[in-house]
């Protein structure tokens, strides 16, 4: 299948993006969308470091990574992806000698949900007493709303491989992230939706920052092309609570209004929605969905439930050679295989790049890695690198460097952003897996 589109919608307002279609994965004659910088590096079958943090350990002698990602809650299935892709990264930077001559490490804490503070806050505390060099999390975008101002204000580096709520960009000077605010997911998602031919959109949106943040970029999209929100949207009162279980209503809400097409955002509760949606006879090659619920189901629908449904995940699609070096780690580390890579490559080069700071800034302390992020990103350009031992080496030769890792992402721009970034477009099979079938590039 070779499905080839002109992006050209933006979204409203100042915040317009420019889109334009990648190659689509399925094609295999065409190369891999985004760099392999790992692939030839270490062969899978290596030993693996699993370079957990000894106790004593601080941002005064090494480079510590604190994860605070998603160990438990609705959006667990998150957690293994990036897990090993800051077990990943330290390893490399392990086997390439280490950050600004000492060591790197890392700790796993748990994000849990926005629900239960107590798990986050209680994260973020074990982040800033154990005076790590970099806090790499949180997942949801509610979650860092939580902790944000007491890991920032102490101040330690946070960079988030996976928040897209659009009121992060410039939050602080000690926040970054890694993956696209939501404009670019929603401007690529409202493309979609009006290229296929959908300009009657009901929405079954969670009260969240990240649900109504993004339905709103996406209703935006879809109302300059001359489409309207038929249900769900902004203003129309029509969110459902976070945790919310039953969803006929809200199901059969959105049918009365005769979309086109619905549009799911949510995490867990997708897991119910899904099956109401089936069961009032929604046909599933109009159902789309987004990064909260773009995920296997072949464990939790029956055959075929959602064959023909789309979603869209910020981030490129991997390269495989990236894919066995983390799955790899992760069966060795953590003793299991990966079925997502969600937001791994993201965490991967968070990682990266806050290591790279600290050693072209000479120290591990969160001040050096905040100054020199955004130069080791590519923002004031320089020789591009692949792989952190070669950005290493250029550095140590007293080069520019532009860190170019497998998410594909561009330069932190002036409000600590990537200033681009891809989003992948997937759809389900008769097994209710998901496939690339195609990946837009947007820029803000």
């Amino acid at each position: 299948m070779n499905r080839r589109h002109t992006w050209v919608k933006a979204i409203a307002g100042s915040a317009a993006l420019a889109l334009a279609l990648t190659a689509c994965a399925e094609d295999a004659d065409e190369p891999d969308a985004t760099p392999d910088p790992t692939a030839e590096e270490t062969p899978v079958e290596d030993d693996f470091l699993d370079a957990q943090c000894a106790a004593d350990a601080s941002s005064d002698s090494v480079l510590k990574v604190a994860g605070i990602l998603p160990l438990t809650g609705s959006l667990a299935f998150l957690g293994p992806p990036e897990v090993a892709g800051v077990g990943l990264a330290v390893n490399d930077i392990q086997a390439a000698g280490g950050v600004a001559g000492t060591e790197a490490c890392y700790v796993m804490l748990d994000s849990g949900d926005a629900d239960d503070a107590s798990v986050s806050n209680a994260s973020a505390q074990a982040a800033i007493n154990g005076n790590a060099s970099v806090v790499i999390g949180a997942a949801a975008s509610s979650v860092t709303r939580l902790i944000i101002d007491a890991i920032t204000s102490e101040p330690i580096v946070q960079i988030s491989p996976a928040n897209t709520a659009a009121d992060f960009s410039g939050y602080s000077p000690f926040y970054f992230r890694t993956a696209p605010p939501d404009g670019i997911q929603g401007a690529a998602l409202g493309n979609l939706l009006v290229e296929e031919g959908n300009l009657r959109v009901a929405f079954i949106v969670f009260n969240d920052v990240y649900g109504t943040g993004l339905r709103d970029v996406v209703q935006g999209v879809i109302e300059e092309s001359g489409g309207e929100v038929v249900f769900g949207a902004a203003g129309a009162g029509q969110e459902f609570a976070p945790g919310q279980t039953v969803f006929s209503t809200e199901v059969s809400g959105a049918r009365a209004t005769n979309p086109d097409a619905i549009v799911v955002l949510a995490f867990d509760e997708t897991k119910s929605i899904v099956p109401e949606l089936a069961n009032q006879g929604w046909d599933m090659e109009r159902a789309y969905f987004t990064d909260g619920n773009t995920t296997s189901y072949a464990d939790d629908f029956d055959p075929g439930t959602l064959e023909g449904a789309k979603g869209t995940i910020p981030g490129a699609d991997p390269s495989g050679g990236f894919k066995d070096r983390v799955n790899g780690w992760y069966e060795q580390v953590e003793g299991d295989t990966l079925d997502s890579y969600s937001y791994a490559a993201e965490s991967y080069d968070a990682v990266i790049l806050a290591a790279l700071a600290a050693h072209q800034g000479g120290s591990t302390d969160p001040e050096t890695i905040q100054a020199n992020l955004h130069s080791v990103s590519g923002a004031d350009g320089g020789t591009e690198c692949l792989t952190y031992a070669d950005c290493v080496a250029l550095i140590d030769a007293g080069e520019t460097i532009n860190y170019t890792g497998p998410s594909g992402s561009g330069p932190f721009d002036d409000e600590n952003d990537p200033s681009s970034a891809f989003v992948g477009i997937w759809e389900w099979d008769g097994n209710n897996e998901i496939a690339i079938v195609g990946q837009v590039e947007g820029a803000k």
